[in-house]
């Protein structure tokens, strides 16, 4: 049976996540490797990241890419400065840009070499601008962030799946399926907890790869869905 393989928020880990998928899932041509977004900012190498995940896409395996709120800081940033208007000798000021670089994208910026954000080039902007918010495969829901269930239709809430972290699930709203997402950073042992319990609603995989200087966090993980298998990968960027 062909495996689907579910990662979160890499945040510019470029050698963590080539470890993760070449050394410990060593995908088929047949399985699905699914990211819930956050491929930028905060770790050195967000450029090569997207290369690297725009590169798998290229050769035809399949994937299915999530926005997460880094990259629509990222892509609101890039749309800002592009459209700056001048006034004599001076520039309106980029606020998206100053909030951004706040939240890495300094070091998203330092990754392609440039201190010019209008020089990103624009494929990269258009790959992460068309990326989807969510999706339903089995039974599962994917999200970067989390769903609005206050809506009856808790897919509306475009926001909701790109920054939302505090909401009860209701799974009724979603066809009784769990919602597994990233964002929110969680200790290994609450992640072990969620998937070996059914009974829970959710599944968080955000394990914070950024954040080795903290006891349980620090890494990159990959949950296969059907065996749910966690493949932990410590972080091999932030040294």
């Amino acid at each position: 049976m062909p495996k689907q393989w579910v990662i979160p928020d890499i945040h510019g880990c470029y050698y963590s996540l080539k470890a993760l998928i070449e050394d410990q899932i060593m995908p088929s041509a047949d399985d699905t490797l699914m990211f819930l977004g956050d491929f930028v900012d905060r770790g050195p190498q967000s450029k090569q990241v997207l290369d690297y995940v725009m590169g798998i896409e290229q050769q035809g395996c399949y994937i299915v890419a999530l926005k997460g709120n880094h990259e629509d800081f990222f892509i609101k940033a890039w749309d800002e400065e592009r459209n700056r208007k001048s006034f004599l000798f001076f520039k309106q000021a980029n606020w998206s840009k100053n909030l951004w670089l706040k939240h890495g994208g300094k070091e998203a910026l330092e990754s392609f070499e440039t201190d010019d954000l209008s020089a990103i080039p624009e494929q990269y902007i258009e790959w992460m601008r068309k990326l989807p918010l969510y999706y339903e495969t089995g039974n599962y829901v994917l999200v970067h962030a989390g769903l609005n269930f206050k809506n009856n239709d808790p897919f509306q809430d475009e926001w909701a799946m790109l920054w939302l972290k505090d909401y009860k699930i209701i799974p009724s709203k979603i066809g009784n399926r769990r919602l597994i997402h990233g964002h929110t950073p969680v200790n290994l042992e609450f992640i072990d907890i969620s998937v070996k319990n059914s009974k829970y609603p959710f599944i968080d995989l955000d394990n914070g790869c950024y954040m080795t200087n903290r006891p349980g966090f620090g890494n990159l993980v990959a949950l296969e869905l059907h065996s749910m298998e966690l493949k932990i990968q410590p972080n091999l960027d932030m040294e």
